[in-house]
């Protein structure tokens, strides 16, 4: 069979019914050529004509239309179908029909945009550092250093100097680029020892500078120089200070005492083995067995419920008892069911409720109460980790963060913490909102403890930590990997010291 008629072992009307059956079975079809942004298409734009012995294949989107020969096909998966194209000048290339509601297909998707914005990045570098030799760019991931392929990374070198820089996608997590950026340019400074890597560039998209800015001013400017730089849909690079964004996502929630509780019955609630009475800034208490909320009692009101919480009566009081016993049984320490999802449920809010309970066995310095959790609020949301706020007996504070799990972003996250505390202690917020009733809070920076099973702190966290600036008086608390049991100092290390 000639040529024209044969394109790469299949004919192109096979290659077309290759195509047509892939397309008919995809849910969420798109078009992916190397080097391009991602271009979904359903069959208002996207066109496969055949004429003759010449597959056409054509789709279009508001900014581009892309028009190429289909010459061959590989076998495709479920996710992908692989084909040969003529481009312009007959030359050839490859271009990928995906399926983004399968897996493969989505990771493959996924890959190439984080390829396009690599480009971009490029770009940028080219403006901001126009005598630099780009050393090097990259958008892999690299485990062994805990680097992840979600932001692209640079090393730019002029003589014997280097910066390292680091970008984050549109949609990506503008919070974290700099933990990454913090760990690639410790990496820089390992490999490249010939090479003084003076400073760190983070760029992140227009509008979310206000994470990055406000962590970079709690770092060291004696250890590295920082530059932050913020980009517009329209590739427009700007140079960010940090100190135009002091606007703080926090709220501090006036702090009532509980109600008296006047029902008999839901004392005897409270009283049950493994009940926890916490209270609340609204004057509400939470009762928890091992840090999982079954219940909130106000005054004589009484509303419980794991899922959804409904008004207890008189008559409910059994229903809440078995309740308890279920949670106290499955939430042991002992427990023979490690396996159970109760058990296994919000390890941090369990860790938490042992801080709480021996908040003096993590620093004998501290008051064991008032013991705040959550204050301030982030407008955000959940963060992943649990807070706490303590104040020891000369009246200075101690913000707790608590992981039970290791986590690379820990010693960002509790800094984040630590900038809302500092932020309301110094307009002396805490008195006026009544927390530390009675107590006269000294006005330096409050402490900053990491409470984590020993073996559970990230391998990075020493490394991120190195950056702190000084002011910051922080320590890591190691527990034992039977922490549910009782909490003990397995290690207390400051600053970036490393467990022996």
């Amino acid at each position: 069979m000639r040529a024209s008629q044969r394109e790469g072992g299949r004919s192109v009307v096979e290659i077309h019914a290759v195509i047509e059956a892939f397309l008919k079975n995809c849910r969420e079809p798109a078009l992916l050529e190397p080097g391009e942004e991602l271009l979904p298409i359903n069959s208002d734009n996207f066109l496969l004509e055949l004429r003759g012995s010449r597959l056409t294949l054509q789709a279009w989107d508001r900014n581009r239309n892309l028009t190429r020969r289909v010459t061959a096909a590989k076998d495709p998966t479920t996710a992908r179908l692989e084909m040969t194209v003529e481009r312009f000048a007959r030359r050839e290339g490859q271009l990928f029909l995906l399926d983004l509601s399968r897996r493969a297909g989505a990771e493959l998707g996924h890959r190439s945009g984080r390829l396009v914005f690599r480009e971009r990045f490029r770009l940028f570098l080219r403006r901001q550092f126009p005598e630099w030799n780009l050393a090097e760019l990259s958008a892999e991931a690299n485990l062994e250093f805990s680097l992840s392929p979600a932001f692209p990374r640079a090393f730019l070198r002029h003589g014997q100097h280097g910066w390292a820089a680091i970008a984050c996608p549109t949609e990506g997590d503008a919070a974290a680029v700099l933990t990454f950026g913090l760990i690639w340019l410790a990496y820089l400074r390992e490999r490249e020892r010939r090479v003084a890597v003076e400073g760190l560039a983070v760029y992140v998209p227009a509008g979310q500078e206000r994470a990055a800015a406000l962590r970079l001013l709690c770092l060291d400017p004696t250890a590295v120089r920082f530059e932050l730089f913020s980009y517009s849909a329209e590739d427009t690079v700007v140079s960010v200070d940090p100190h135009d964004h002091g606007n703080l996502d926090t709220r501090l929630e006036p702090c009532r005492q509980p109600e008296p509780n006047r029902s008999e019955a839901w004392q005897s609630v409270i009283a049950l083995p493994g009940v926890e009475g916490i209270p609340k800034h609204d004057g509400r208490t939470s009762l928890r067995v091992r840090g999982i909320e079954f219940a909130e009692l106000s005054g004589g009101d009484l509303l419980f419920g794991m899922a959804d919480r409904r008004p207890a009566r008189d008559y409910h009081l059994s229903e809440i008892v078995r309740l308890v016993e279920e949670l106290d049984r499955a939430r042991s320490a002992g427990a023979a069911d490690r396996q159970h999802p109760l058990y296994r449920q919000q390890p941090e809010a369990w860790l938490e409720s042992q801080a709480r309970a021996q908040i003096e066995t993590l620093d004998a310095t501290l008051r064991a109460n008032p013991v705040y959790g959550q204050v301030p609020a982030f407008a955000g949301g959940d963060r992943g980790i649990m807070d706490l706020l303590a104040v020891d007996y000369t009246g200075r504070l101690a913000v707790v963060e608590l992981k039970a799990s290791a986590d690379l972003h820990l010693p960002l996250q509790a800094l984040d913490y630590w900038i809302r505390v500092k932020w309301h202690l110094d307009r002396g917020e805490f008195p006026t909102y009544g927390y530390f009733a009675g107590i006269p809070l000294r006005p330096e920076p409050p402490r900053l403890l990491l409470v984590s099973p020993s073996l559970e702190f990230h391998p990075t966290t020493e490394t991120v930590l190195s950056f702190f600036a000084p002011e910051i008086e922080e320590e890591r608390i190691g527990q034992p990997v039977e922490w549910r049991k009782g909490l003990q100092v397995m290690f207390r290390l400051s600053g970036a010291q490393r467990p022996q």
